[in-house]
């Protein structure tokens, strides 16, 4: 299976079989090439590759086989025709930047993205004279008004963090083509087993591996993924001349992540939409955010584009910081982390962790009230997830 783009395999299958090019050992299991370097047959096979003329690695900062085999298996998994891996997934996101926009190109991106993304745009992005405003996920009209001549790339993650909100990506793909811009999604909440990005439209998906690709926490680690053109002409050439590159250690994490990377989100989905049911029910919760609830405002557009609704449950308690802190320090089992994806459940209060490096007006904006609390649901069994939950409630 090493033209996986071709194969008519499903999914699971793929996230399994693609990008092992057995060597002569004849192993079972991907090998880890821990080497930074390569030996050429001579002198002309050296220059052949450097030049690009001949195939083969030259060096492990863009040129590494398990880093490979990493790229083609996600790369199939999005029905994608090609994939770039980096060091961490703002690494990723910043090579967008850097390799497609210039100084006066412009970016308008939705409101609820990561905190550390927001601050990439304005602040190092800014720094280059490159402009971003800012529009909701789902105002369809907010994203036609705010493109001008300059604009060259529209931005956006859905389901949206925290507060899960779903873009349209069709619609937006087909207002961002419309004014001859690029669209760049964010699919690390669903990953392409629950959403596919590129087949509604999209340009360019971003991910960070380091969520529900591993899966359980160990390893840091980014991917961009887009057609020959986009990767060959722009972000393959920044990533081999200024090197965020993914270790050859944390490429075999993140494919044996891949492997169970189907099972896992199917288990995320069904225990995340459990607890945001219950979490309706409780007195102390003013409102919850799930897309896979019928009370979710855009809970009909996450049936048409996604085949299941993810792990990320937000809700919002009326006691504000205070009681949200309480119950975060209730719990005996949950993990007090701002990480998320993991098979271990992990609560974090967004205002005063992803978010706190924003402004209040910048939290406000983006609808993250100091009693909003983000849960990433894990795949403990659902009544210990209640239960523990339940003494902060």
């Amino acid at each position: 299976m090493n033209d996986s783009n071709q194969t008519p395999y499903q999914p699971e299958t793929i996230a399994i079989r693609t990008g092992h090019q057995r060597t002569e050992q004849d192993e079972h299991s991907i090998p880890i090439f821990t080497t930074s370097s390569y030996v050429f047959d001579n002198a002309e096979d050296a220059s052949l590759r450097f030049t690009g003329k001949a195939p083969g690695n030259i060096y492990s900062r863009f040129t590494n086989p398990t880093v490979h085999a990493f790229e083609q298996r996600l790369a199939a998994l999005e029905q994608g025709e090609r994939c770039v891996a980096f060091a961490s997934g703002m690494a990723a996101i910043m090579a967008v930047g850097i390799s497609l926009l210039q100084a006066g190109d412009h970016i308008v991106c939705s409101r609820g993205v990561f905190g550390s993304t927001v601050l990439l745009l304005q602040n190092y992005l800014g720094k280059f004279g490159v402009a971003t405003d800012f529009v909701p996920l789902s105002d369809l009209a907010a994203w036609e008004a705010a493109i001008t001549p300059k604009t060259r790339l529209l931005f956006l993650e859905t389901p949206s963090n925290p507060l899960t909100e779903i873009g349209d990506i069709q619609a937006i793909a087909d207002i961002a083509h419309k004014h001859g811009c690029l669209l760049v999604v964010d699919n690390c909440f669903c990953t392409p087993i629950l959403q596919k990005p590129l087949n509604l439209g999209a340009d360019v998906v971003v991910h960070s591996a380091t969520k529900y690709i591993d899966g359980h926490g160990r390893c840091v680690g980014g991917a961009v993924v887009a057609n020959e053109t986009i990767i060959e002409k722009s972000i393959y050439p920044y990533q081999r001349t200024c090197g965020a590159s993914m270790s050859p250690f944390n490429a075999w994490v993140f494919l044996s992540g891949l492997e169970t990377l189907a099972l896992r989100m199917q288990a995320h989905s069904a225990n995340a939409l459990a607890l945001a049911t219950w979490l309706e029910q409780q007195p102390a919760v003013n409102k919850v955010y799930y897309p896979g609830l019928s009370s979710h405002p855009q809970h009909d557009i996450a049936k048409r584009q996604q085949t299941g609704f993810g792990g990320i449950v937000s809700f919002e308690l009326a006691g504000g910081k205070e009681e949200a802190w309480r119950l975060i320090d209730a719990t005996q089992m949950v993990s007090i982390s701002a990480n998320l994806g993991d098979v271990k459940t992990t609560i974090t209060h967004p205002a005063s962790t992803t978010h706190g490096r924003l402004t209040p007006e910048q939290r406000a904006a983006a609808g993250i009230s100091d009693g909003l609390l983000r849960i990433s649901v894990g795949l403990e069994h659902i009544d210990d997830i209640q239960q523990d939950l339940a003494r902060g409630l």
